[in-house]
C-alpha cells in the first residue's frame, strides 16, 4: 500500500525537502559524503569529483534554495536567509530526514561556515569537515585579513544590483582562473541562472558575515583547503582559521588559482580529499 503523504504532515515535509532542494545519492559504501556548492552555483560544480568518490562511498549532493537549478522560487526567502545559521538548520533538517550521520562534508566557500555552524549544533552527524575556500569575514579589520575593505563590499553589492550582467562577466574572470575558459564559463552560466531577487541580498548574507567567534566551538576535525591564489579568501584567512579551530586541523594547499579548484584543479583536489579520507 502506497504510503499516504497528506496525511502525515512529517512525511510531507521529509518527501518536499530533499525533492525540492533536488538531492541525488549516488554510490554505495558505508560511509557517506556531502557534498554543499557556495555562492551562485549548484550541485553541477561536483561533477568532475563526485565520480572519484561513488566507487567506494555513498555521495549526496543537493541544491541550495538560493541556487536557479531549484525549481520552487519561494524557497528562497531573503527575510529568513540574512545569515548562515539559517541555511546551518536547513542541512541538519536535510540530514536528519536522510537519516545521516558521521559524515564527511565537504563545503565550498560559504558551505563551509554553513557545515562549522550545523556542526556546533549537532556534532554527531558530522565525522570530519573539508572547508573548500572557506572565509569566517571577508572584511579588513586592523588585525585581521579578510581579502576585502568595506568599500570594496560596498561597490561589489552596487554592482550586483544594478549591473548585473557585467559584473557576472567580471567576477567569473576574478573568481576563475582566467585561463580555463571553460570552467570560467561554467561558474558564468550557474551566475546567471539565479532568480533576480537572489544575488545582491546574499552577496549581503555572505560579505558582511562575521563567524570568527564561533570557530573555537568547531570541535569536529577539520581539513582547510586553499587554492595557492584566491582572491576571495587570501592565504591568511585560511591561516587565521587554522589557528582558531579547537578540533584537530590540517591546512592543505592545491596549486590552482581561483576560487573554484573543483572546477580548474580536479585531479589534484580528488587526491587531497582522498588524503583526508584515508
Amino acid at each position: 500500500m502506497e504510503p499516504n503523504f497528506n496525511n502525515n504532515p512529517k512525511m510531507l515535509q521529509k518527501k518536499w525537502l530533499s525533492t525540492a532542494l533536488n538531492v541525488r545519492s549516488q554510490g554505495s559504501g558505508s560511509e557517506t559524503i556531502v557534498f554543499a556548492h557556495g555562492y551562485g552555483t549548484d550541485q553541477s560544480i561536483w561533477e568532475k569529483i563526485t565520480p572519484s568518490f561513488a566507487e567506494n562511498y555513498r555521495v549526496v549532493l543537493f541544491d541550495w534554495p538560493f541556487s536557479g537549478a531549484v525549481k520552487d522560487p519561494s524557497l528562497y526567502d531573503p527575510l529568513k536567509y540574512t545569515s548562515l545559521e539559517a541555511f546551518a538548520d536547513e542541512l541538519i533538517t536535510l540530514m536528519d530526514q536522510m537519516d545521516l550521520k558521521a559524515v564527511t562534508f565537504v563545503g565550498h566557500s560559504m558551505s563551509g561556515m554553513i557545515g562549522c555552524l550545523a556542526s556546533i549544533k549537532r556534532p554527531e552527524l558530522f565525522k570530519r569537515l573539508i572547508l573548500l575556500g572557506a572565509s569566517p569575514r571577508y572584511i579588513n579589520t586592523d588585525d585581521y585579513e579578510g581579502g576585502f575593505t568595506s568599500s570594496d563590499i560596498e561597490q561589489l553589492l552596487k554592482n550586483i544590483e544594478f549591473n548585473y550582467e557585467n559584473w557576472v562577466s567580471a567576477f567569473s574572470l576574478l573568481v576563475v582562473d582566467p585561463n580555463d575558459e571553460p570552467s570560467v564559463n561554467k561558474f558564468r552560466e550557474c551566475l546567471k541562472k539565479m532568480r533576480a531577487e537572489v544575488p545582491a541580498s546574499l552577496a549581503k548574507t555572505v560579505f558582511y558575515s562575521d563567524y570568527r567567534d564561533i570557530l573555537e566551538k568547531v570541535e569536529t576535525p577539520c581539513t582547510i583547503i586553499q587554492t595557492s591564489s584566491d582572491i576571495v579568501v587570501p592565504h591568511k584567512a585560511a591561516v587565521y582559521m587554522e589557528s582558531k579551530i579547537k578540533g584537530k586541523v590540517t591546512l592543505e594547499v592545491v596549486d590552482t588559482k581561483g576560487h573554484f579548484p573543483q572546477l580548474t584543479a580536479s585531479l589534484q583536489l580528488v587526491d587531497v580529499i582522498k588524503g583526508v579520507l584515508g
